[in-house]
Formats: structure tokens, C-alpha cells, sequence
């Protein structure tokens, strides 16, 4: 077919993500960035940037990008996708505005975002929007000609996504001393938020009981555990737990956290753990700290045998993925017929944001959905 790699009518591809401190003098000022508005004492920033000291004071995730957009670009290249990929940031450098705005002077004006955030909720969608229109709105200050900004769907359920996780939760079972292995549990990890916004992620009517955030990581949990069962014919329990809360104590957020659940099936007998951080698409710095470091070191204390599975990163699979959702759109956009790719039960997620979805607590524009100020 001559036209499944057509991605008109966009012209260029944005990988929008959250960036990070790429030096110890750079650890504050990213922290005031992404804490901007609380009004936080620089001494209580310095001592929450005590993770990233461990780690020489870089975040993986600008790297890790980096990578991916390589993916990106040799994928696109070697399939005859024509499409140029840029990257901008929500809290460094390089940042979401001045990329769009290179973008604009070099005459892009129908650009996809691509976030690396795979789920529905506020922090990994709507405050994203809220960025984008945060951008244009600084652009359209300086007179520049807005471009049409659109949105690439929630791909939790891609099988470029779910499959290299697979493969990663297979292998860490491998990895685990034989003796232990058939009876290890796998502990589906993602990043804990408050209930509220868990109950309100998703469009309205996804709403309910647990919202559409806990209901796509199920769905993701189920499709990697009953893979493993067909590929290791062992039958693994599994339980869905969080990591990573940096909320006030009083305010509920979901739970167990990974460090309770290890310390829980350990008293329960279970002779090893399986952490697979399905929520997060790299090993950026909430899975090498809170799952490598902290749980490891719990577990270790408890003499529990723990392995941490792969995340996606820049998986050819997934560069692949990304591809396809691209050509998948952008047939959409033409006013095709198309059948979008998705696996497990919840099918393909909307491809445009309706109103209320994933709402803040306090109302902002964001833009490439239906209530997009930028339309």
C-alpha cells in the first residue's frame, strides 16, 4: 500500500518529557522548576535532591531520551518515514518552548507529540497539555504563527510496549537462583498518585472504581502475567504496587508502596520478588533510586532474592510502536478507516482528549484536546 507511511498531514514530531539535572550545580534549579509555585524552601529542595547526588547529580532521563529519539530517527529512516523527530522538555533543558519555537521558525505547523507517559492521569497527560499551551501562549506573544499541536494516543496497551516487558519480567525470572524462582511473585510497579486523581483519570465516563489510571495498569499487569505463564509454564501471583509518593502524609495516595509489599510477602512466606516497573517507559531516576536502591535495600535487609525487570527505553519495538501510532493518526487525520493496535481488554485509548479529562484541581488551558484554546 503506497501510502502506510504517509504521516501528512503532520510535518514533524515532538517528544515532549519531563528532563532533568544533567550536573550537581543543576539539581536545585530543576527541582525549583518542577516545585515552582509551592513555594518551597531552597534548603528543603536541596535535601529532596539528595537522590540525585547519589547518582553524581544527573538524571538519566535526558540520556535515555536521547537514545530514544536515535531509535526514533533510524526506525523512521529505515521504513521511509519522512518525518523530522525534535525533543523539548517540561523542566530543563533542552525546554518544551524554546524547542517548539525552533520548530515554528522552521516552518513545522501540524506537529504530533509523543510524551513518555504510556497512562491516563494528570501528571502524565493533561499537565503535558497544559505545557503545550503554556508554549504556544509564549509564542503567540512574540507574534509567531501558531502551529496545530495533536496528541499521539495513551499506547499502555501497544504490543510494542507490553512485549519488550515481557520479555524483561521472563528474564529476571531466569535471573533468580532456581531453588526460588518457580515461586516468585512479580510486583507490577508504577508511580503512586492521590486517589483523587486516580478516581478522575480518564475521560468521564471511565471514571469509577479506581479510574482509568489503575484500570490500564491492570490491564498491562494481566497481559505480562498471563504471557509469562504461557512462556515459563509457571502460573506467577501478582499484585499491582506503587513507588515514589512525594505527597503531604494526610493525603491518601495509592497504595501498597513497593517497600510494604516486599516487607508483606516476605512475612508471608513468598521466597522471591519480581519488580517490573510497568508505569515508567526508562530507567530514569524514580526506578534507579526508589526500585534499585531503596526496595533492593529493603529487600536485602529481609534476605528476600529480588530482580528488577527491564523497562521499555529505546526498545527497536517500541521506536517501532511509535512509528505505527504515527501512521496510524495521521490515516486517521485523512479521514481513513483504520483499526488502531491494542491489546487486553480495554482496546485503543481516545485519540483526542475530551473535556474533563484527567482534570486538574485548579483549571488551566492545555492544548491538543477538544477543549484546546489552540484549536
Amino acid at each position: 500500500m503506497s501510502d502506510v507511511l504517509d504521516a501528512s498531514p503532520y510535518d514533524a514530531l515532538l517528544l515532549l518529557s519531563f528532563g532533568g539535572p544533567e550536573g550537581p550545580d543543576d539539581v536545585v534549579p530543576f527541582l525549583e522548576n518542577v516545585t515552582r509555585g509551592r513555594g518551597i524552601p531552597k534548603e528543603r529542595l536541596k535535601e529532596v535532591g539528595q537522590h540525585y547526588f547519589l547518582f553524581g547529580g544527573v538524571s538519566p532521563i535526558n540520556d535515555q531520551n536521547r537514545a530514544l529519539l536515535d531509535a526514533l530517527r533510524k526506525d523512521f529512516a529505515e521504513h521511509g518515514l519522512d518525518l523530522p523527530v525534535h525533543w523539548g522538555n517540561r523542566n530543563w533543558a533542552p525546554y518544551l518552548t524554546d524547542t517548539l519555537r525552533e520548530m515554528v521558525q522552521d516552518g513545522r505547523r501540524r506537529i504530533l507529540v509523543l510524551a513518555t507517559s504510556a497512562y491516563a492521569s494528570y501528571s502524565g497527560c493533561r499537565q503535558y497539555r497544559e505545557n503545550l499551551a503554556d508554549a504556544l501562549a509564549a509564542l503567540e506573544a512574540e507574534g509567531l504563527e501558531l502551529p496545530k499541536l495533536d496528541k499521539l494516543r495513551h499506547y499502555f496497551n501497544h504490543p510494542g510496549f507490553v512485549e519488550p516487558m515481557i520479555d524483561g519480567v521472563v528474564q529476571s525470572l531466569a535471573d533468580l537462583p532456581e531453588d526460588v524462582r518457580d515461586g516468585a511473585h512479580i510486583a507490577f510497579c508504577t508511580h503512586s498518585i492521590p486517589n483523587t486523581a486516580a478516581d478522575t483519570s480518564g475521560p468521564v465516563e471511565d471514571h469509577g472504581d479506581g479510574g482509568a489510571y489503575v484500570a490500564q495498569h491492570l490491564d498491562v499487569a494481566r497481559l505480562i502475567a498471563d504471557a509469562v505463564r504461557e512462556r515459563t509454564g509457571v502460573d506467577h501471583p501478582w499484585q499491582l504496587v506503587y513507588q515514589s509518593r512525594s505527597g503531604a502524609p494526610h493525603i491518601p495516595w495509592l497504595e501498597p508502596d513497593i517497600c510494604d509489599h516486599l516487607e508483606e510477602r516476605h512475612a508471608a512466606g513468598v521466597p522471591a520478588v519480581v519488580m517490573a516497573p510497568i508505569g515508567f517507559v526508562s530507567d530514569h531516576m524514580e526506578v534507579l533510586y526508589d526500585l534499585d536502591t531503596e526496595a533492593t535495600a529493603k529487600a536485602a535487609e529481609l534476605g528476600l532474592p529480588v530482580r528488577r525487570s527491564a523497562t521499555v527505553g529505546d526498545d527497536p519495538r517500541f521506536a517501532a510502536a511509535v512509528r505505527e501510532l504515527i501512521v496510524e493518526r495521521a490515516a486517521a487525520e485523512r479521514g481513513q478507516d483504520i483499526t488502531p493496535c491494542a491489546l487486553g481488554a480495554l482496546g485503543a485509548s481516545h485519540d483526542v482528549c475530551p473535556v474533563g479529562c484527567c482534570p486538574a484541581r485548579t483549571p488551566r488551558p492545555a492544548a491538543a484536546g477538544v477543549d484546546s484554546p489552540y484549536a
